[in-house]
């Protein structure tokens, strides 16, 4: 099993190298999904976020689409949309993957993977939101 860190990691860059880790086969669990961050400004992140939050299903919205606020179903979610989802395969791949909000305890002491490229130190830009920070702005208590 691989515990990745999800610290100081891009969204989009750890869910795509985690995504196709995953279609391999592997049993991958990141850890640290509140320290995450989606590069951009942080209004504009909010208001697609909003926006995604807006959609319903105005017959019975009991009916979905469920939207989800913490930082590890977001992170899972990020993930799933990488994956080929609706097949038997992308499903598999799906159940193999573990989020978590910090560091479990029976994950302490374990060594943490980081993946450089995916690293926000490397694009040497300054505007990023936490995905912590958004869930919280979005209203999740975690």
């Amino acid at each position: 099993m691989l515990v990745v860190d999800g610290k100081g990691h891009v969204l989009g860059r750890l869910a795509s190298l985690v995504a196709k880790r995953l279609l391999q086969g592997e049993r991958i669990t990141i850890v640290n999904a509140e320290e995450v961050l989606i590069t951009g400004k942080k209004p504009t992140i909010l208001a697609t976020y909003q926006a995604w939050f807006r959609t319903r299903n105005l017959a019975n919205p009991r009916k979905g689409p469920f939207h989800y606020r913490r930082p590890d179903d977001l992170v899972r979610l990020t993930v799933r949309g990488m994956l080929p989802y609706h097949q038997e395969k992308g499903r598999k791949a799906y159940k193999r993957l573990r989020v978590h909000v910090g560091i479990p305890p029976e994950l302490r002491g374990r060594e943490l993977t980081r993946f450089p490229e995916a690293e926000a130190e490397k694009l040497g830009r300054t505007r990023f939101i936490k995905v912590g920070e958004l869930s919280k702005l979005l209203g999740a208590k975690f």
